[in-house]
């Protein structure tokens, strides 16, 4: 965490961070148009914001293309805000940007929003974590997962009652290292299909997950609620396996 604070203090890498807030997916070039130096004090500033966590880049062509990670922030949020005050504070935060900055309803450009987290274990464990319902329910929104690990099937996350959150069908299963879902939330059931791709990358005694959400519609309250929710839920998922209890601010718990 002292990583993200001193990433966060200076009002430079804020602005990056803001602007990736803004329109995810920028170039170095475009991201470097934003701050009063050169194109090498830019990178710099964003690679700090990558040591941190805070920010991830994936190449794309002849350019990088950089991602607000929004992980640790949420890690900081599960540390010092209670499980009580976390709905209040949250639904304030919204009433806020959505007085201040309403969103139109009518957007039909798509978005990608990537994530990377870096949980202390194994491939095997993490990808059990990810496609068993006995583990889901524990940090998934108390939803059980079926099905979901087996290629060219259909698979869906189910709460205690036994309604579908989430379904769709599963594109790639290649235990331990990757897994590529379509995404069908049935809390929206007028959202665009999206595509979820997970793949694990084992580096000394820890384990990087990567996610990427792609096919949001750029626009649609849908999209802002997802990119929370994955935030959320990896958080959960990565103290859950760390420590072999649920985050006591996860709302299914």
């Amino acid at each position: 965490m002292d990583d993200v604070f001193r990433a966060l203090a200076d009002p430079n890498r804020r602005k990056l961070l803001d602007a990736l807030f803004q329109e995810d997916g920028q170039t170095l070039t475009a991201l470097q148009e934003l701050l009063p130096m050169s194109r090498f004090g830019a990178m710099k500033h964003l690679q700090v914001l990558e040591r941190a966590g805070l920010i991830t880049s994936v190449k794309s062509g002849r350019e990088r293309r950089h991602y607000l990670n929004p992980i640790p922030i949420q890690q900081l949020y599960d540390r010092w805000v209670s499980k009580y005050a976390g709905a209040f504070t949250g639904a304030l935060t919204r009433l806020k940007y959505e007085l201040e900055d309403p969103i139109s309803m009518t957007a039909t450009e798509t978005v990608t929003h990537l994530y990377k987290i870096h949980i202390r274990t194994t491939p095997e464990r993490l990808w059990q974590a990810l496609v068993n319902g006995d583990e889901t329910v524990r940090y998934y929104y108390g939803t059980r997962v079926e099905g979901i690990d087996t290629a060219g099937g259909s698979y869906s996350y189910k709460g205690d009652d036994g309604s579908a959150l989430i379904t769709g069908k599963v594109l790639e299963a290649d235990p331990p290292r990757k897994l590529v879902t379509t995404f069908q939330p049935h809390w929206a059931p007028n959202a665009a299909e999206s595509i979820v791709t997970y793949e694990i990358e084992p580096v000394d005694d820890i384990c990087v997950l990567s996610l990427r959400h792609d096919r949001l519609v750029e626009g649609d309250p849908l999209t802002e609620g997802v990119k929370n929710g994955w935030a959320e839920i990896l958080s959960g998922l990565k103290t859950l396996i760390e420590t072999g209890q649920p985050m006591s601010t996860n709302p299914g718990m």
